[in-house]
């Protein structure tokens, strides 16, 4: 296939997932949730488990920026930029995702003026806020450059250019210097913050003592880790297919393969020593959620897409000689993980809420929002769908809008 056949068929997967998803998201700020299938019983469904997948991809995929730019790695230097603008798209579909859920997203802004600091959630949400400002910044001191170099080309594009610059017309190498040491700073103090947001998201769970699937101290570095693995994967995919990443990234996938193995088991082991401590606890709630997990309804999540798509096979494709040294199965090994991490999310999310805290309820009420059975509806799935289209065009007007590859980058300016 084609360059140009491939982002015909990128871009018009993008337009055909998001008018797909558009008469779901009309629906949803029409009739509100009356068209959702979570209830009282499974109050969280889809859209939270893929709000927690995208700030878990978010934050893994920054994270991986700061070895570019406070560890100051050469191996990772050609994906810097690409990175950041991953954690940006994907934080912007993890904040949709979660304002559908919500009852009144227009109120989210009473958070931020009537906080409650005692609040895990207003915590997070001021993390959020704190976290989406120093990417923008970060981001436009690492294009900076770009826009200036770019705004003197003609017509529209040199003009947008020129907005977005901000009014700034220097290039000069010095300054490009300056901009990479702000850019250090920003980075350095990003990385605290990256950290505390998504692990904040896991002690949003964790600290439900209500919930025996989701308490303990463990969960916030369960998010964490899989923040990393899952974000590293999806950047190893981005970088393979990003503006013919797959001949200019070669080394650099490979070696974000290793990472991303690497990471994985250290998940894997994690996920196990969860699963054998609730076992091994013989608490009664926790052992009927593993059940769940393993041998419920939602079963073939787990063994079939957590463990057989997101799991196995990857790990065979990134650890056998004959696939690891090849950048694209290495690509594709990690783009299996990172669609695999939205089982994780979706095990996380579903089977801890799906049972009785109050034994019989759902036979003493004849509704249907009284259930633990929770399957998404159609205006979920593609309210989700049309997310997943946003981030597709998002990344197109990434590949037209980023500097090519044969153009001079800030980077390259700051160490000449």
């Amino acid at each position: 296939m084609s360059d140009k056949t491939l982002k015909r068929a990128f871009w018009t997967l993008g337009t055909v997932l998001i008018l797909v998803g558009s008469w779901a998201w009309i629906d949803r700020w029409v009739n509100a949730d009356r068209n959702t299938n979570y209830g009282s019983i499974v109050p969280w469904g889809l859209w939270v488990a893929a709000y927690i997948y995208f700030i878990g991809l978010s934050a893994g995929s920054f994270l991986v920026s700061s070895l570019v730019y406070v560890f100051n790695i050469k191996r990772f230097e050609s994906i810097g930029r690409l990175a950041l603008f991953t954690a940006i798209v994907t934080l912007v579909l993890a904040l949709l995702s979660i304002s559908a859920d919500l009852g009144h997203p227009f109120r989210a802004w009473h958070v931020l003026v009537y906080p409650n600091f005692r609040s895990p959630m207003a915590w997070m949400i001021w993390l959020y806020s704190a976290y989406f400002i120093l990417l923008l910044l970060e981001f436009w001191f690492v294009m900076r450059h770009d826009l200036v170099v770019g705004s003197r080309k003609p017509g529209w594009r040199g003009r947008l250019y020129r907005i977005l610059a901000f009014g700034s017309t220097d290039d000069r190498p010095e300054t490009a210097v300056s901009d990479r040491q702000v850019v250090r700073v920003l980075a350095t103090f990003g990385i605290p913050l990256a950290i505390m947001f998504n692990g904040g998201v896991g002690s949003l769970f964790g600290v439900i003592s209500s919930r025996p699937a989701w308490h303990g101290g463990l969960f916030p570095i369960l998010f964490l880790v899989c923040a990393l693995t899952s974000g590293a994967a999806l950047l190893v995919l981005v970088s393979a297919i990003f503006q013919d990443g797959l001949r200019r990234n070669r080394d650099t996938v490979l070696a974000l393969g290793t990472l991303v193995l690497g990471l994985l088991l250290f998940d894997v082991l994690l996920q196990i020593s969860e699963t054998l401590v609730g076992f091994y606890g013989h608490e009664p709630d926790r052992v009927a959620n593993l059940r769940l997990i393993y041998g419920g309804p939602y079963w073939w999540v787990f063994w079939f897409w957590q463990l057989g798509i997101g799991t196995l096979i990857p790990i065979a494709l990134l650890a056998l000689p004959q696939t690891r040294r090849n950048p694209a199965i290495v690509a594709a090994a990690c783009g299996l993980i990172a669609i695999g991490f939205l089982a994780v999310r979706l095990n996380i999310v579903i089977p801890g809420l799906a049972d009785e805290q109050l034994e019989g309820i759902t036979e003493a009420f004849n509704s249907t929002r009284i259930s633990t059975d929770y399957v998404p509806s159609l205006m979920e799935f593609t309210f989700t769908a049309g997310l997943v289209g946003i981030g597709l065009i998002l990344f197109g007007i990434g590949e037209w809008f980023l500097p090519r590859p044969e153009e001079s980058t800030p980077e390259e300016i700051a160490h000449a």
